[in-house]
């Protein structure tokens, strides 16, 4: 699988163990910066590519750090067709790509160590959408608020 992946200078040390834990897996990686710690970053850049490289079909899933995860995540879900969350324990990771489609996973570098970090990714990237009617339905009624509220 293609894995777009992004950090703010808050999240940067993570990226580069999730990258090679990504690897080692034998996922493919985008790697879409920050490449070097810059303390002036700004998350919403990086939620930008990773999200794009997902609606551009270069990427199937996507994984965005920054120091809490929060902010990334906010960011990444002003895009249509982009489904991110923050997630720090493996059933959320897993769950959420299962139940609600979730494309993108929000990590926070301050508030997860590096070994759980590479187990909810791993959890994030084994999950498939169940197609289960009433996670079918909830999803459609998701991309209706999309069409309502969002310039696709």
């Amino acid at each position: 699988m293609n894995v777009a992946i992004g950090a703010d200078h808050g999240g940067t040390t993570l990226k580069k163990i999730i990258i090679g834990f990504l690897k080692e897996k034998g996922h493919g990686t985008i790697d879409l910066g920050a490449q070097t710690y810059a303390p002036g970053d700004d998350y919403p850049d990086y939620a930008r590519a990773v999200a794009m490289a997902i609606r551009q079909g270069k990427a199937e899933r996507g994984i965005l750090i920054c120091g809490s995860g929060v902010g990334a995540s906010v960011a990444a879900n002003k895009f249509p067709g982009v489904r991110a969350a923050v997630c720090h324990d493996s059933f959320s990771a897993h769950q959420g790509v299962e139940d609600d489609d979730m494309n993108v996973l929000c990590l926070g570098e301050r508030i997860i160590g590096p070994e759980l970090a590479k187990e909810v990714a791993g959890f994030f990237l084994s999950a498939r959408f169940s197609l289960a009617e009433r996670h079918v339905r909830r999803l459609g009624k998701v991309k209706d608020i999309e069409k309502e509220f969002m310039k696709t």
